[in-house]
């Protein structure tokens, strides 16, 4: 039995506007100024799955991107969507492609946004899922241990102890419950049982495609077409005819939390999703005033910030705290560090004033003002 890994890289990343664009969005980006977090998602593979065992579901826009970024990932397993329709499409698009070539296999799902700093225990949870995942028909996922009443995560509450696996845990589910309010989120920190949901998922493709079918029949069906072109030459024209008409849902929503054959192993290895600017905070070393700096930055009598400056050019901060400034080309944000989560409303209005210039990359060679 073999495993396949599959990398979910078509997200849009607004929240990490300016240096996140619609053409280059957040995990093509080096937070650590070295490896993307699309590469160090297939790097924390090693011993795990081969490069020749990944699988990248990316937007067509991507493709290049993709290539250039990880070219040891053969490119027929480079899955194109035409258009984003959320994750039960996307996963049901790979399993499809990979029961193809191993119907047996042990299916990993990873965002490729994610941020993971232990990446040996990492490794060693993934070991102990794709064993559990192996041995039955069970739809494994992997809950953090909550550090804080965080409410712009979904939560597992697990139930009976379904058994050991070495070191691990093995829960069945009791529920799922997405993005609580802080009251809420706190409660299950002090009442204990409850994790977050990491959107990692470990999986034997046979059982997820049975569990597909069972609980979204009708994006079954609507697959047929590209089920039966895969591996032909009308494979691509079959998929932008087919993949827009596909229901739009999540896998925690269409499967996860209607299946009954759920269970979650809890886990510690430093994990985060990376949502927001500050986030940063979380996986950076700070200074001795607790700003995140990164790039030519003087902040003068400035605590608690996150700021970064574009390329070469000096950026100064004076007075201020609990701020995020970020630099790029074209755009500079100042925001309000605890309103960075709802940076999507900024991309908006930038939408709505005309302003769409700048939710791509700037185009070399023209001043910002003609563009």
């Amino acid at each position: 039995m073999g495993v396949a890994a599959v990398i979910m890289a078509g997200g849009r990343g607004e929240r990490f506007w300016p240096s996140s664009r619609e053409d280059l969005p957040k995990q093509f980006l080096a937070f650590d100024g070295e490896r993307t977090l699309l590469q160090r998602t297939v790097d924390r593979l090693t011993g795990i799955a081969a490069s020749g065992d990944v699988w990248i579901v990316t937007r067509e826009d991507f493709a290049g991107l993709v290539s250039e970024q990880v070219p040891a990932v053969p490119a027929r397993q480079v899955l194109l969507e035409p258009q984003g329709r959320d994750t039960a499409p996307c996963l049901a698009l790979a399993a499809l492609h990979i029961s193809k070539v191993d119907p047996d296999a042990v299916m990993l799902v990873l965002p490729a946004d994610h941020l993971i700093l232990q990446a040996e225990r990492f490794r060693e949870a993934l070991a102990a899922a794709i064993s559990v995942a192996a041995s039955g028909d069970h739809l494994v996922t992997f809950g953090v241990r909550p550090t804080r009443p965080e409410t712009g995560y979904g939560y597992i509450k697990i139930g009976a102890l379904n058994g050991m696996n070495g070191l691990h845990e093995v829960y069945k589910i009791a529920a799922f419950t997405e993005k609580p309010p802080r009251e809420q989120a706190m409660a299950y920190i002090q009442e204990g049982g409850h994790f977050w949901n990491s959107g990692i998922f470990i999986w034997k493709v046979s059982s997820i495609l049975r569990a597909l079918q069972g609980h979204l029949p009708a994006l079954m069906e609507a697959l047929k077409p590209l089920a039966a072109a895969i591996g032909t030459a009308c494979e691509q024209e079959v998929l932008r005819r087919v993949y827009p008409l596909l229901p739009k849902t999540s896998i925690d929503y269409g499967v996860m939390e209607r299946a009954e054959n759920t269970v979650v192993i809890p886990v510690d290895f430093g994990w985060d999703d990376l949502g927001t600017w500050a986030a940063l905070e979380r996986v950076a070393l700070p200074d001795l005033d607790g700003n995140i700096i990164r790039g030519r930055v003087l902040a003068v009598d400035t605590k608690n910030s996150v700021i970064q400056s574009a390329k070469n050019r000096l950026l100064v901060t004076f007075g201020l705290s609990n701020i995020v400034v970020v630099d790029s080309e074209d755009a500079v944000l100042v925001a309000d560090k605890s309103r960075v989560s709802d940076l999507k409303a900024v991309v908006g209005r930038l939408e709505a004033e005309g302003l769409e210039q700048h939710l791509r990359r700037p185009r070399i060679g023209r001043p910002v003002e003609e563009r």
